[in-house]
């Protein structure tokens, strides 16, 4: 036996549709109840004005006065011309010249000297111009002069000095004593400083250097100046 209903009009299909269309339609209608308002119309004010309760205002009458006119400024007075006569000395003023004359003795000031800058010491390796030794006058250029000095401070203190003496006292085989002078401004050798492996060899150095000729002093920019200058005084004692 067939169905009587037809399965295309089933409208438990589209319930939930229904039911959202009937939720839509009651909260539109609850909104336009809540937003619907109402006036009373005898509370309303439509802005006439009744221009009969207005009193009639009262203008005053002014009183128009005439004022004459001031009177007029009274006439300028004269004016009195003083006459000179021409016996009359008149001063001249005199206008002095601000320029000095020639005859005007200016005072000059003291002048004071400018004072060189003084140089300090200066090592032999680096001076520009090296002290003269006696004999090596003859050299030109400054590599040649300190070649020349070199050469005759070495033979001049070998032939001074007592190598004898280290075997006096009891050294042996290579002995070394450094030795450190200055040449100054003068030529001359001070500052004479030893160091020996004995005191005695120390003092020994001292007094052959202090024996070196006065040489011509050495120059820095053109002055004269001190020149330091340090050597080596090698000796061997025979066993």
């Amino acid at each position: 036996m067939e169905p009587k209903k037809n399965p295309k009009a089933d409208l438990s299909k589209r319930s939930m549709l229904f039911f959202q269309i009937g939720l839509a339609l009651i909260l539109a209608l609850t909104y336009g109840a809540i937003e619907w308002k109402s006036y009373d119309d005898e509370g309303i004010d439509i802005g006439q004005l009744d221009l009969g309760d207005l009193d009639d205002e009262d203008i005053p009458i002014t009183e128009q006065l005439n004022t004459p006119p001031p009177p007029p400024p009274p006439p300028p007075a004269p004016e009195v011309i003083e006459v000179v006569e021409d016996e009359e000395e008149v001063e001249e003023t005199i206008i002095e010249s601000t320029e000095s004359s020639q005859e005007e003795i200016v005072e000059v000031q003291e002048i004071v000297e400018e004072v060189e800058e003084e140089i300090a010491d200066v090592p032999f390796a680096v001076i520009e111009n090296v002290p003269v030794f006696p004999g090596c006058e003859k050299m030109k250029t400054n590599a040649e002069r300190k070649a020349c000095m070199s050469e005759k401070v070495d033979k001049f203190i070998k032939k001074k000095f007592n190598s004898d003496l280290g075997a006096e006292l009891g050294l042996s085989g290579i002995n070394r004593v450094f030795v450190a002078f200055k040449i100054d401004k003068k030529g001359n050798i001070v500052n004479v400083r030893a160091r020996a492996p004995h005191p005695r060899l120390g003092k020994e150095a001292e007094r052959v250097v202090k024996l070196l000729p006065s040489m011509t002093p050495g120059k820095q920019r053109g002055q004269p100046v001190g020149v330091l200058y340090s050597l080596p005084i090698v000796f061997q004692v025979q066993d």
